[in-house]
């Protein structure tokens, strides 16, 4: 153990990362060596910030935190605390199961968890320890859901929507901007309600368009939006301005009726394709992310056929597909049984997937000879990685570009695209 150090071990999703990245500025300001998801913990405290959304992320937390209690029985590290949607939603229990563990908190009590450790009252609101690149960052506009979709257990850990004062993010990413960052993921659980609880009406067209006006705003980009009541002026902002990226990462989950119903989503079949053509004839050259889900029950093979048919007319640019998890307390738990057998889910993952491979390799092979706006991540051995604003960080593929002059990471440059495979590009500087 090494005094005055800690550790933070964050998982799950990057909303639980600008959590994580919060957490350090407490201990760092107090003048504590801060460690992120280190290779070798050793802190006086060690914080991790659990996943509890499906069952493989609860089960990697609760591995990780037996990891660390052994650490501290071998007196590796101080004291051990755990925070975020798993100790949100099982805090009672874990604290049974696992006595090692000094102190838990959950997905909103964190807030003064270095003031309790430390017993003083420094205020650290607002403030981060980016842990991303310098150059870009998340921006986490909202919290909570008040969707009802049957598979979910998110609004059982998070509770109802809450939107950030748009002055607050304001404040936020001129603060980042002035450190040095460019690029901004804009990130919530469902962008797309944002306001209705601050304001009496949705603001994320007027959110988006005030931060693209901010000088040092390169690129916005939008995560995690729904195709019910989706505000379409949001459309004519990323249209109007060339900062905000022609990206946008929505969940559709399913295209059968039948499915969408027992999902209740609230959306149909017709109203979903006619939602994917607006937003591709009013953004021009738009890239979608989607999240599909594949075995929820009551999913019979007519049902997974037509969503295999929707993912080839649509041909998304990024795509995942999951297999139903039976999360507790959830709608489809308490209401549903979970009927689709664990190896036809597997194997409707795998038809999915190698279907979005090949659409993948088409798109991106149509990308060669065009000329795109990069920015630059890291150097490798062989190559400068970069991003397209058609990237995201971590989920997207990547520009790969040869090593024929000195590039900064961090900045902008136009890349000639020369060869692509079935998720990333090449090319090189002009």
């Amino acid at each position: 153990m090494i005094k005055n150090r800690v550790d933070i071990i964050s998982l799950g999703c990057s909303k639980n990362l600008v959590d994580s990245e919060q957490v350090m500025a407490q201990f760092a300001s107090r003048g504590f060596d801060v460690f992120h998801d280190s290779s070798d913990v050793k802190g006086q405290y060690v914080v991790i910030n659990t996943c509890g959304f499906i069952g493989d992320a609860k089960e990697e937390s609760i591995e990780m935190i037996l990891s660390m209690a052994q650490a501290k029985k071998r007196r590796k590290i101080g004291k051990l605390i755990v925070m975020g949607c798993l100790s949100e939603r099982y805090r009672e229990e874990l604290k049974v199961e696992i006595p090692e563990v000094d102190a838990f908190y959950g997905k909103f009590d964190w807030v003064n968890l270095a003031n309790d450790l430390l017993q003083d009252n420094l205020s650290t609101e607002n403030q981060r320890v980016i842990t991303t690149p310098s150059h870009y960052a998340y921006i986490k506009i909202a919290e909570g859901c008040n969707r009802t979709c049957s598979y979910c257990a998110i609004p059982i850990i998070t509770g109802k929507y809450k939107s950030r004062a748009i002055e607050s993010i304001v404040d936020e990413v001129k603060a980042l901007v002035a450190k040095g960052v460019k690029e901004f993921q804009l990130i919530a659980q469902d962008l797309t309600f944002y306001g209705y609880d601050l304001y009496k009406t949705n603001k994320l067209a007027e959110l988006v368009q005030t931060l693209a006006n901010i000088p040092g705003v390169e690129w916005l980009r939008l995560h995690y939006a729904y195709p019910n009541q989706f505000p379409y002026e949001l459309l004519e902002v990323m249209r109007n301005n060339s900062n905000v990226c022609a990206y946008m990462d929505v969940a559709l989950q399913h295209i059968s009726n039948n499915i969408l119903t027992l999902m209740r989503r609230n959306v149909t079949k017709d109203e979903t394709y006619a939602f994917v053509r607006r937003l591709r004839e009013e953004v021009p050259g738009i890239h979608l992310r989607t999240t599909l889900l594949v075995g929820h029950p009551g999913e019979t093979e007519a049902d997974f056929e037509e969503l295999m048919q929707f993912v080839q007319d649509m041909r998304f640019e990024r795509m995942g597909a999951f297999a139903y998890s039976d999360e507790e307390g959830t709608y489809s738990n308490l209401n549903y049984q979970d009927d689709v057998p664990y190896e036809v889910k597997q194997e409707r993952v795998d038809r999915l997937m190698e279907l979005q491979a090949q659409i993948s390799e088409e798109i991106n092979a149509q990308k060669v000879g065009q000329t795109l706006k990069v920015i630059i991540d890291r150097e490798e051995d062989d190559f400068y990685v970069g991003r397209t604003e058609f990237d995201s960080p971590d989920v997207d593929g990547e520009v790969l570009i040869v090593k024929n002059k000195n590039l900064e990471i961090g900045n902008f440059y136009q890349v000639k695209i020369t060869d692509s495979d079935m998720y990333d590009l090449y090319g090189e500087v002009l």
